[in-house]
């Protein structure tokens, strides 16, 4: 894999704190207004640039990728962003709680991705590609990195282990409790070197930024026939962790009706459809091959029936619900377009359904197990897709602490 180190846009110390930004995808233009009201170092007044126009206007008009380019310049002349003089890697950790993470912040060269070495798990759509190329080339920057992983190697984490016995350029707390660190890497040669070694990377997440990425690129190219393959367009912000650190949370489902069922009726449903099916005290899964349901004040635990095990996808808990009884029995069959179907973020936890189907906005909820690291590389390694929402990782990278600009 190719990567290297560049020249980052960075907050100075004493502002990182209050810039540093969850991804644009966590929050609506309303959320983040309110995040942006108080805060003008605020990095979503970049991601998520709607919030310094008007209420009404279009969500993919031109002027909010205009702002979003004045917006960057702004950070520049203001001081808020500094590029650094020197190219250069970073350490960053994360820490949720008792879960720590630390990745390698660096550029990867997009004929990587175009060759399909940093593998995919998910299709993009051609809606949310648009708008990030847009976005990209309003700043002629990438402003939020690429979460991708790579299968462990022991002296890549004994070097970054050591680095982090070091200084941290910053070390801070963000307001839902997670702590965020960061080191400049001394002497990078050995890292790249490394690196280079590994023979693919995987996309956690951050498949949009990574095509968008690509794409401008491919433009560029276009537009500048003696291009080199060097040229910083070429290369995209990215943060690299060995897979034995990632946390993947469930990514939980809700339905808003039973499909002119009955619970009784339902229940009968999916045992016929080959689940074992029990009440239960769990909430949420012990153990892969298993879904925790509420439905009508209960919590049921559902055995998954075996299926064939050729095929990474069709093993995956999710696929066989989604399978065996959201499409056939509850009528749910794209869940990424049935305005029945809902996802709840394994953040949540299942408080979340429990409340949501008590309240009547939802009729039955699904407690999934989360998805192993190893499945998603097996899915990728098939060149295959992964069901929609079928992982959530956590923690989310903060955006803004690294900014990589193309030229």
């Amino acid at each position: 894999m190719r990567i290297k180190a560049f020249k980052a846009y960075r907050p100075p110390l004493e502002l990182t704190e209050k810039l540093a930004s969850l991804p644009y995808d966590v929050y609506s233009v309303e959320e983040a207004r309110e995040l942006t009201a108080d805060n003008p170092h605020a990095f979503l007044h970049i991601s998520i640039p709607a919030v310094d126009l008007p209420e009404d206007t279009p969500e993919k008009d031109e002027s909010v990728y205009q702002k979003a380019g004045e917006n960057f310049q702004t950070f520049i002349t203001k001081g808020y962003l500094v590029q650094d003089e020197q190219p250069g890697l970073f350490l960053y950790r994360q820490i949720m709680g008792k879960h720590a993470q630390r990745g390698l912040v660096a550029v990867s060269h997009v004929n990587d991705y175009d060759k399909e070495l940093i593998k995919k798990h998910e299709h993009t759509r051609a809606a949310p590609e648009e708008d990030r190329t847009r976005h990209i080339e309003a700043l002629n920057a990438q402003a939020g990195p690429v979460f991708l992983t790579y299968r462990d190697v022991p002296e890549i984490n004994d070097l970054l282990s050591e680095i982090e016995k070091t200084e941290p350029l910053f070390d801070f707390t963000a307001p839902d409790g997670i702590q965020h660190a960061a080191w400049r890497i001394p002497e990078t040669e050995r890292l790249v070197q490394l690196f280079a070694a590994i023979p693919v990377d995987y996309i956690a997440d951050g498949h949009h930024r990574a095509s968008a990425a690509s794409r401008v690129a491919r433009e560029r190219r276009a537009a500048h026939p003696e291009h080199s393959g060097d040229e910083e367009y070429n290369w995209f912000l990215t943060v690299l962790f060995p897979a034995t650190q990632l946390q993947i949370l469930p990514y939980n489902r809700c339905i808003a009706d039973l499909q002119g069922l009955t619970p009784n009726e339902l229940l009968e449903a999916i045992r016929l459809a080959g689940f074992a099916l029990r009440e239960t005290t769990l909430t949420k899964p012990d153990k892969p091959g298993t879904i925790c349901m509420y439905l009508a004040g209960k919590w049921y635990e559902m055995t998954c029936p075996e299926v064939d095990s050729s095929d990474p996808v069709q093993t995956m808990d999710v696929s066989i619900l989604q399978n065996r009884v959201l499409a056939p029995i509850l009528g749910i069959d794209d869940p990424r377009k049935n305005p029945r179907a809902s996802f709840v973020g394994g953040i949540r936890g299942p408080e979340e359904l429990k409340k949501r189907v008590d309240s009547g906005r939802d009729a039955v909820a699904f407690s999934m197990y989360p998805t192993d690291i190893r499945k998603l590389m097996d899915v990728a390694d098939a060149n295959l897709v992964m069901p929609p929402k079928s992982t959530w990782f956590e923690p989310k990278l903060r955006s803004g602490l690294f900014v990589h600009a193309l030229d």
